[in-house]
């Protein structure tokens, strides 16, 4: 009796654990470069109802990461399955290759129906910008090429002489090379973002003394004298410093409800909502009450006494009539 083609080289663990680590790298690397266009389409064309500047930031990092990492993997895995292919190519009738990859076409062909459908709902409802049309269209090249090109692989018979495989790959890997390094430009490079974070932990630190200089004033009806008099060892407050110079951060009563306070900032704060062309930070009013410039930036504050009551034991302080 004879032996069919796909039993005369017997499967491995080698081979089901080859072809389920690149059909799982695929879908990470796809979901991943999708993740990271939608969010350069976030940044570039900001929608002041939904927006997070450090939301999109995150999410242009991890899905930078992620491709970094898995689409290497993906593309060297895939080599070495097309190598042995080459070389044994009644492999191609194994089971789990056929199924993995037929899964592959069916989540590549129900991802571009989902988005056709809200494309016809949206058009049909009159909400079609051109945020929504970028991010349909990035969901339909992904989806459609890897659709196209996993169809085209179930059903090839040759395997020793096509030269897609390695067409698709670098192709593939100048398009995933250029989303991530487009990132470079839109967000900085590494060190552009730490100087960012550092900057987003000063004025956090500003706020929290700022905090702190309202609650002594509420408690004592006057401003203290030098951050040293905010320390507390019973609460355990103790004033921030400078998280890169380990300096004490400037401030000065400017009278008897106002005060200052400074810091070196290393970048400038990002465009605000307030500017019709910029990029907005956040939707709350947080981030604009704390807008700087790079260098020594200082902010004053004005105690409203009718807002910020001292408390009832504690007559406020009133300067001395002359």
């Amino acid at each position: 009796m004879a032996t069919s083609k796909s039993t005369s080289t017997p499967s491995t663990a080698k081979d089901f654990f080859l072809h389920l680590l690149t059909i799982v790298t695929l879908y990470g690397s796809v979901i991943s470069l999708i993740t990271l266009l939608f969010q350069y389409v976030n940044y570039l064309l900001p929608d002041v109802l939904d927006y997070s500047r450090v939301g999109i930031l995150d999410g242009i990092k991890w899905s930078t990461a992620y491709l970094v990492i898995m689409f290497p993997v993906f593309l060297f895995t895939s080599w070495l399955i097309n190598k042995d292919l080459s070389q044994h190519e009644e492999k191609a009738e194994y089971r789990i290759r056929k199924w993995l990859l037929y899964l592959t076409l069916f989540i590549a062909a129900i991802t571009v129906i989902g988005d056709l459908v809200a494309l016809v709902y949206r058009f049909l409802d009159g909400d079609i910008t051109l945020r929504f049309a970028l991010k349909i269209l990035i969901v339909l090249v992904v989806s459609g090429s890897m659709f196209g090109y996993y169809l085209w692989d179930v059903r090839r018979t040759d395997f020793r002489n096509s030269s897609l495989p390695r067409m698709a790959g670098i192709l593939s890997a100048i398009v995933v090379i250029a989303s991530i390094v487009a990132g470079f430009f839109l967000i900085g490079s590494p060190a552009d973002q730490r100087r960012a974070r550092l900057d987003e932990r000063r004025t956090n630190d500003l706020s929290t003394i700022q905090n702190q200089v309202v609650y002594y004033w509420t408690n004592k009806g006057m401003l203290p004298k030098s951050l040293k008099d905010l320390n507390d060892p019973i609460n355990g407050y103790t004033s921030p410093l400078d998280p890169e110079t380990g300096a004490e951060y400037q401030y000065s009563a400017v009278s008897q409800y106002t005060f200052k306070l400074c810091a070196d900032f290393a970048t400038a704060s990002p465009p605000q909502a307030t500017d019709a062309k910029a990029i907005p930070v956040s939707r709350d009013l947080y981030s604009q009450n704390w807008v700087h410039a790079k260098g020594n930036v200082c902010f004053e504050r004005t105690i409203d006494p009718e807002i910020y009551k001292p408390s009832p034991k504690v007559a406020p302080v009133v300067p001395a009539q002359k």
